[in-house]
């Protein structure tokens, strides 16, 4: 009985120290993590300041279209890789976070708009672009006005691209344009169903299940929606020559990015700054 006794308490003992040994492992991880709004901030691309080193080869050598593509943060993705994600990315941050080559987008981006080129007709409803994510609904709007082709920045109605007994379908559905394959997971697995091929840009978390054209970029943040839809859309109108140069697109990157303050940078303000 006193052995058992001995072995019991000795159990006991090892098992408190166990307990105290995670618990300072947990403080230490937490206190290196990020806070909540540093997270977002990143995420959000509002104030990013990037020390990344980006290859010499990038996007013809122009400085200045370097410095927009980092300003808007396209190329900033999440904590979280997948396999398919894997042959997109450059390196990974301080913060975990993984980042882009900007390569692969510029390459993916004229590759979508020669393939968009071929299906864009003026009032036609061949190019369905939609997006749930509310700092892609600006985007997918503008980029429609300016195109022409037709927007879907409310609820998809299932059966919109497969049943013909439905107000809502989309009789001459040629091609989907999406912006998150997690958020946009209707119309994706319609379009499947439909075997309507889908475009769609494609952040380090995102798999190519039911993606035909991935464009690799990150779709969560504001500025870096409106300058994927923006580039997208003025090389579809170099290729439908409409424009003779990059340069004559008539349209700022604003004019393509979301108005939308997110609620904790509401908060900062001081009342008399808020609406």
């Amino acid at each position: 009985m006193a052995r058992k006794k001995k072995k019991s308490e000795k159990e006991s003992e090892n098992k408190e120290a166990t307990i105290e040994d995670f618990e300072e492992n947990m403080e230490v991880d937490f206190e290196e993590d990020l806070d909540l709004e540093e997270e977002l901030e990143l995420l959000d691309t509002e104030d990013i300041e990037s020390e990344l080193d980006i290859k010499e080869e990038l996007i013809d050598k122009d400085e200045e279209r370097k410095q927009l593509y980092l300003s808007c943060g396209i190329h900033i993705g999440t904590k979280l890789l997948t396999g398919d994600a894997r042959r997109f990315i450059y390196r990974q941050t301080n913060y975990g976070l993984y980042v882009i080559d900007l390569t692969k987008t510029d390459e993916r981006l004229q590759i979508a708009a020669k393939f968009l080129s071929k299906y864009i007709e003026e009032g036609s409803d061949r190019v369905i672009v939609t997006s749930v994510r509310r700092y892609g609904k600006e985007p997918v709007k503008k980029f429609c006005e300016v195109l022409g082709c037709k927007s879907v920045i409310t609820r998809f109605i299932p059966g919109s691209l497969t049943n013909p007994l439905i107000d809502t379908y989309i009789k001459d559905a040629s091609v989907v344009v999406i912006v998150d394959p997690h958020a946009d997971k209707v119309i994706l697995r319609e379009a499947k169903l439909a075997r309507t091929p889908v475009v769609s840009l494609f952040d380090t978390d995102d798999t190519l299940n039911g993606i035909d054209l991935a464009i690799p970029a990150n779709n969560r943040g504001k500025k870096a929606l409106g300058l994927a839809f923006w580039l997208l859309a003025r090389k579809i109108m170099l290729e439908l020559g409409k424009i003779d140069s990059l340069e004559e697109f008539p349209y700022t990157v604003d004019e393509f990015t979301s108005k939308i303050v997110p609620v904790y940078r509401q908060e900062q303000r001081r009342p008399d700054q808020r609406r």
